[in-house]
């Protein structure tokens, strides 16, 4: 493995040798935390702001948006079974673009999932006030935001414990993402074919998709502010590339994991939306709500909408879960390379970063602070479009590596099992599309002022590159197999 800098370790000690994460997720739980990665908030609660944005052509933004995020799971799939030294995509950043990618990939994808959680935190509060205030859940009541702070307890809690428990939750909480959606789109389907009435009279019918202004009725303007929440509702996807360290047989399970997204675009994304835009006419699902939740209650069934606020709950949970995974797990491999305080380096006696953790959720509990004064679909568009744009960077990055690893290691590329399609070309077909997309973001009023306030976190992180440069090392830690 190259090297990082030719300063030596013994500038910035290690943390402890016995620090090592270990290898205790298993297949399913691989599989089931890539199901939970490619099915997030964005499209359980913001899919009613990009369908009122977009109209039916909601429906392409998502499967552009996959298909693209698909070519980026395989070049970063590519690049860990490379090299199985690898423990994410930092570590392969670090090699190919050098140390100071390592450093920014790291820190930005920290900074990217404590935004996240802010996110998912947010969205639990209002599917909490959904019962808390079901007459106006629009309404927050403080009492909906302590219960969201409860379950921020209760999942770092839970995380405190060991990896093989995390893998557990993720695998229910994915296993009730999938029950639901499936039965949604058996509903909607069964809806559509028997004609469904509402109690408002709207009855379902596929015409809904071209019958009101065609199916980009808001023209390319309203197409592309679909793209904002659209690519927010993918951020996870690479999260199975974050447990390579911790998965016992990672040349097996991370190509399955990855082979099955375009399946799961077409299934959770795309027939979901369909059938809800079918039952419901697209302009008459409110923005501010989530139309999963909004399909039961305007066919006036009550307590299916409360089940479905259950599931978009744990949803949302799922989500927050995997961000408090990511975040830990991030900053012990910046540590053991003195990319960041050797205190998030050490590991619990369960074998798990508890100081990052902490860290984490405190960060993330703030994010109460912006529905003091703002809808939670206002606070909900702006650390969206934040979290989004860091996504977007962490990608590239991912992509320019994949560049450079081509020209660097072709031999090894010839001989991959698991090569990328259209490797020579593709990734800079999606970095154009990532261009694209940030124009877009410069579009709408809310999501232009998140947008200026990112270029605020690369400035203070080329700071602090500057800062620790000289204290960069070789990787410290090794990992575990634990049967």
């Amino acid at each position: 493995m190259a090297t990082l800098d030719a300063h030596s370790p013994g500038t910035h000690p290690a943390p402890e040798s016995g620090d090592q994460l270990q290898r205790n997720l298993s297949n399913r739980h691989v599989q089931l935390i890539a199901i939970g990665g490619a099915i997030g908030t964005g499209l359980f609660m913001g899919s009613g702001k990009t369908i009122h944005a977009a109209g039916p052509s909601i429906l392409l933004v998502y499967l552009t948006v996959g298909v693209m995020l698909f070519f980026v799971m395989r070049a970063m799939g590519e690049l860990l079974l490379h090299n199985l030294d690898y423990k994410s995509f930092q570590d392969f950043c670090a090699e190919m673009l050098g140390p100071w990618a390592g450093f920014m990939s790291g820190w930005t994808y920290w900074l990217c999932w404590v935004v996240t959680g802010m996110a998912e935190i947010i969205a639990v509060a209002g599917y909490w006030n959904f019962w808390v205030n079901p007459d106006h859940p629009t309404e927050m009541r403080p009492l909906s935001l302590v219960l969201a702070v409860v379950m921020l307890g209760f999942l770092l809690f839970l995380n405190l414990l060991t990896v093989r428990l995390f893998g557990e939750m993720e695998f229910w909480f994915a296993i009730i993402k999938v029950i639901a959606i499936v039965a949604l789109i058996i509903m909607g389907i069964w809806m559509l074919v028997t004609v469904f009435t509402s109690p408002d009279g709207t009855k379902a019918s596929i015409t809904y998709l071209w019958d009101r202004d065609g199916f980009f009725p808001k023209g390319l303007d309203g197409f592309g502010a679909g793209f904002q929440i659209a690519v927010f509702a993918f951020v996870g996807i690479e999260l199975v590339g974050t447990t390579a360290a911790e998965t016992k047989d990672p040349t097996t399970t991370l190509p399955r994991a990855i082979n099955s997204i375009p399946v799961r675009i077409i299934v959770f994304y795309v027939l979901a939306l369909l059938v809800i835009m079918t039952v419901t006419p697209w302009d008459k699902i409110d923005a501010g709500q989530s139309p999963f939740v909004n399909l039961f209650s305007l066919a006036g069934l009550a307590a299916a909408a409360s089940v479905m606020n259950f599931v978009v709950l744990t949803s949302a949970s799922s989500s927050c879960n995997s961000g408090l995974f990511s975040t830990s797990r991030m900053l012990y491999g910046l540590s053991h390379k003195g990319m960041a305080p050797r205190a998030f380096g050490r590991l619990s006696r369960h074998k798990v970063p508890q100081n990052g953790l902490f860290v984490s959720v405190l960060l993330v509990a703030t994010s109460i602070l912006l529905m003091l004064d703002d809808s939670v679909m206002g606070a909900f568009t702006v650390v969206t479009t934040i979290s989004a744009v860091l996504f977007i960077f962490v990608w590239g990055l991912i992509l320019l590596s994949y560049i450079v690893y081509l020209r660097r290691h072709p031999e090894a590329h010839a001989r991959s099992v698991y090569k990328m399609p259209g490797a020579h070309f593709m990734p800079y077909v999606v970095l154009a599309f990532f261009a694209v997309v940030l124009v877009l973001l410069t579009q709408e009023k809310d999501t232009l002022q998140a947008l200026l306030v990112t270029p605020v976190w690369f400035v203070i992180l080329v700071g602090a590159w500057f800062a620790v440069r000289n204290r960069v090392h070789h990787d410290s830690s090794t990992t575990e197999l634990v049967d």
